[in-house]
């Protein structure tokens, strides 16, 4: 993924399965669960190919909006609004609060937490019923919340793109009617959590070297792991001094 990818968006099993659990209200979440949230993402990332809009964002301009640096191209994916189907018989959600769901951690397709890092840059995609000016309003409102920080090298830092098709709904499915949605792509440094998770179980197995029979096995050489491994954790450095550089900024404005 760092050598073959331009973009690559992050998502995980755990994540999901705490949102069908807490949003969707079910006990035992099964992969057709999870997939259809995931087709959610993908199909409003992939509305404006199929579909016009106000304003259309390019499949394209994920990478040259959201990725600043070639190696730092790893995105954070959220999704709103996501109710249990008896939900849209009582409300219909707003732009803004779609919007502050998307950057809400419990929305979040992959295990971290936001709060502990600083956004690089954002794109909101909104379906539906959508006026451009909501869409504004809702961005500065986002641009106020002590909980949502930039790099102050990319104070702007948001891309929109706005879609006349309304979300699709399967029937009988988990997710409410909707006749509006937002799908979000973020480019965050919080995102290296769960690079050093990923080091951390690594270490752990390779330490026992449990399971590398099976890769040697199958022709892999046993020195590709430690390539691998150290990869991953220049990979999570290099998302920690994009943090660390701003930091040290505002500490030297301070001073």
């Amino acid at each position: 993924m760092l050598e073959y990818c331009d973009v690559t968006f992050m998502m995980d099993n755990e994540a999901i399965y705490d949102i069908c659990r807490r949003n969707l209200l079910l006990e035992k979440p099964t992969y057709l669960n999870l997939n259809r949230l995931i087709a959610q993402i993908v199909s409003s990332l992939t509305a404006s190919l199929r579909f016009s809009g106000s304003l259309n964002v390019d499949v394209k301009e994920f990478q040259t909006n959201l990725v600043p640096y070639p190696r730092i191209h790893f995105l954070l994916a959220s999704y709103a609004p996501i109710h249990d189907s008896a939900f849209s018989s009582y409300s219909e959600n707003t732009v803004s609060q779609m919007t502050r769901a998307c950057f809400e951690e419990s929305n979040m397709f992959a295990k971290c937490q936001p709060s502990h890092g600083k956004y690089i840059s954002v794109c909101l995609m909104y379906r539906g019923d959508i006026v451009p000016k909501d869409v504004s309003a809702a961005i500065a409102e986002m641009k106020t919340m002590r909980s949502i920080s930039f790099v102050d090298w990319c104070p702007t830092g948001f891309k929109v793109g706005i879609s006349a098709q309304p979300p699709g709904h399967v029937p009988d499915g988990d997710l409410s009617r909707s006749t509006r949605a937002c799908a979000m792509l973020a480019n965050t440094t919080a995102i290296s959590e769960i690079f050093a998770r990923i080091d951390a179980k690594f270490d752990m197995m390779y330490a026992k070297r449990a399971f590398v029979h099976w890769y040697v096995g199958e022709g892999m050489e046993e020195g590709e792991f430690s390539e691998a491994r150290e990869n991953i954790g220049a990979l999570e450095r290099d998302y920690e001094e994009v943090q660390l550089s701003t930091e040290n900024e505002y500490d030297d404005d301070d001073m």
